[in-house]
Order: C-alpha cells, then structure tokens, then sequence
C-alpha cells in the first residue's frame, strides 16, 4: 500500500477524487477506479449532473448511478470502505467548480482525471491530478453502450459488470432509453 503524508487537511494519507456521470457505469470506469487505488487509500466517486435524468445523455437518475456503483464495485470484488458514493448536482461555473466539489464533499488531496479541462481546474487550485492511462475509449463509453441500448444491440451487457445489467434490465433501462429517443 502506497503510504504519503497527510495534505490539506485530509484525515487519511491520500484521498482521490474522481467525477464522472456514469451513465451508466462501464468498464472504462472500472479501470480508472482500480487504477486510481494504486495511488488513492481512499476514493471519493462524484456521481455528477446528479439533477439531470430521463435524457438520452442522462437516462438514470443519480440513484439508479449511485446504485449501479455500488453493484459494480461488489462484482470486481473491491472494498466499498475505500469509497465515498456522492451525488452533485452541476454548477454553471467552471472557475468555482472545484470550490464547489472542496465545500460539498469530504476532504480531499488529488484528483483523478483525463479531461483536459478538469485537469486544469483542479490544477489551478493546486491540486495534483493523476491521469490515468487510456483505456479502449472507443469501446467503454457510456455513449457507446446507450447507442446499443438503443439499437436493441445486446453487446452493451458485455461493457457493464453482470449485475449492473441485471440491474439495467430491472428498471427497464433499456425500454427508457428507446422510449426517450422516440417519444413525442
């Protein structure tokens, strides 16, 4: 385990935090979470535009995410004491957005990031940010896997853990997805 000293006033040697909307979780997510452990005791996950739901961009709710989360860190067998599951609403405000994240979350040290602008942001506030390695972005997308929900692809089952699908399929998730394209 990676041991470093405590920094701006978090109470365990390393704290992460890592934002995403995970619509819904995939396995590109996955990676980031496992690889961002190597380096993080502790892993704030940031289920964010957690107002936004019933789009095709965004056709979970935060609880569903939140939800799905936890299902997928339970079938890759990882300790859920690692992690802190918060949802956050967005803000309008990229110069304050990591102000936003310092007053609405635990305490925290680094972030973990592969959006330029993120980067920058957190950068700016004089966070280190980890940068994960890319990993078959093309494939493990949430954009991709609403597409094949849409198409009625069952291939999408394939880039989510087994009981994040067995969850989608339980909301009718997919149903949701078809029925926001084509709704009036």
């Amino acid at each position: 385990m990676l041991t470093l000293p405590p920094s701006r006033g978090c109470s365990v040697a390393s704290r992460c935090v890592y934002v995403g909307r995970f619509q819904p979780p995939h396995c590109g997510h996955l990676h980031v979470i496992k690889w961002a452990l190597q380096y993080c005791d502790e892993l704030i996950i940031v289920v964010g535009s957690a107002q936004e739901s019933y789009t095709l961009k965004n056709p979970f709710t935060a609880g569903e995410r939140l939800e799905m989360l936890r299902l997928a860190l339970a079938d890759e067998g990882l300790d859920i004491s690692r992690f802190w599951l918060i949802p956050l609403q967005d803000i309008a405000m990229n110069s304050v957005w990591v102000r936003y994240l310092e007053v609405n979350l635990p305490k925290f040290n680094r972030a973990v990031s592969r959006n330029p602008l993120v980067v920058k942001l957190f950068r700016d506030y004089g966070y280190e940010v980890l940068i994960p390695p890319a990993y078959k972005r093309e494939v493990c997308s949430g954009t991709r896997i609403r597409q094949l929900m849409l198409s009625n692809d069952s291939r999408w089952e394939k880039l989510v853990t087994p009981s994040v699908a067995e969850y989608i399929r339980h909301i009718g998730g997919v149903e949701r997805i078809v029925l926001l394209a084509h709704g009036d």
